[in-house]
C-alpha cells in the first residue's frame, strides 16, 4: 500500500513531521516539489537585480573593478 500526502514545510509543525519520516528511510520516500513558489524569482536572475541596482546607484560596475 502506498500513501502520498502533502506537508507544508513553511510552518515548524511540517519540518518536525518531515524530520520525523526522514528518520525512517526504510520506509519512507520523501519527494520534494522543486517548483519555485508563486512570485519568487530564480538566484540567477536575483543576482544580475543587484549587480544592476548597484551600478545605476554608484555609476558603474563593480565588478569590472581590479583588486
Amino acid at each position: 500500500m502506498t500513501v502520498t500526502a502533502q506537508t507544508d514545510i513553511s510552518k515548524p509543525t511540517g519540518k518536525k513531521n518531515v524530520r520525523e519520516l526522514e528518520n525512517h528511510s526504510r520506509v519512507v520516500k520523501l519527494a520534494y516539489n522543486n517548483e519555485l513558489p508563486v512570485g519568487a524569482i530564480p538566484l540567477d536572475s536575483a543576482i544580475e537585480i543587484v549587480w544592476s541596482q548597484l551600478e545605476t546607484k554608484i555609476g558603474y560596475d563593480l565588478r569590472t573593478e581590479q583588486k
